[in-house]
């Protein structure tokens, strides 16, 4: 069984831990995903080489890797240079995420021109493109990527307020590569929803692993 095949219809956990947050530590990313894994998850999202080590030795479950790194002037933080796409294919994960949104690169060009030199360099890798709109998803796949995800919806300017799973299905019926649904999945309802939708497979983040926001939910909802 291919990697998106033994990903069809299953749970992808997001474990990340920023450095201003509290459970920034490898260590502590790798504890996460053997948290997860014992509940179910059959794929992990996780940030950094530091990270992804970490939690390779802890699981062995399907890895969708990305380096975050910030650049002056542009909004591209996702994996955002060949730099990052050489760290992330020299540990040898299953898919490489990477920011395919029509922000500004740090190399100031467009997605499509980038991901070719990327295409070209590693032609063996699975790749999926982070997006924010369905065009973008359009443009990706046409770009030659092999998963496309609602990731960004809501986190560009040109995004802001659309609804992700209403951007899910119709991302879904725009392009012909499987679609993961990732980004405000923050509810087992949501995620469940957009399985039933079609979506290949669904990524949840902040709604399992970073304590501080779940908690911060009940505190307000207390406060009320």
């Amino acid at each position: 069984m291919d990697i998106l095949e033994s990903l069809k219809d299953k749970l992808i956990v997001s474990c990340q831990a920023l450095a201003d947050e509290p459970l920034h530590d490898p260590y502590i990313m790798g504890k996460m995903a053997y948290a997860v894994a014992e509940g179910g998850a059959e794929g992990i999202r996780a940030n950094s080489v530091e990270d992804i080590r970490e939690i390779k030795k802890r699981v062995d479950l399907p890895i969708i890797g990305i380096i975050k790194q910030d650049y002056e002037k542009s909004g591209v933080y996702i994996t955002p240079t060949m730099t990052e796409i050489n760290a992330l294919a020299a540990e040898g994960i299953e898919i490489i995420a990477l920011d395919a949104t029509k922000l500004t690169r740090p190399d100031g060009s467009p997605f499509a021109e980038f991901f070719k030199k990327v295409k070209e360099k590693y032609p063996d890798q699975l790749f999926m493109a982070d997006c924010s709109t369905v065009e973008e998803g359009i443009e990706a796949e046409k770009a030659g990527v092999d998963i496309v995800g609602t990731t960004l919806v809501g986190y560009t300017d040109h995004s802001k307020g659309d609804v992700p799973l209403e951007v899910l299905e119709k991302m879904i019926e725009a392009v012909s590569v499987p679609v993961i649904a990732e980004g405000n999945m923050d509810t087992p309802e949501k995620a469940a929803q957009a399985l039933a939708l079609g979506s290949h497979a669904v990524v949840v983040g902040s709604a399992i692993t970073r304590p501080q926001l779940i908690t911060k939910k009940f505190k307000d909802a207390i406060d009320k």
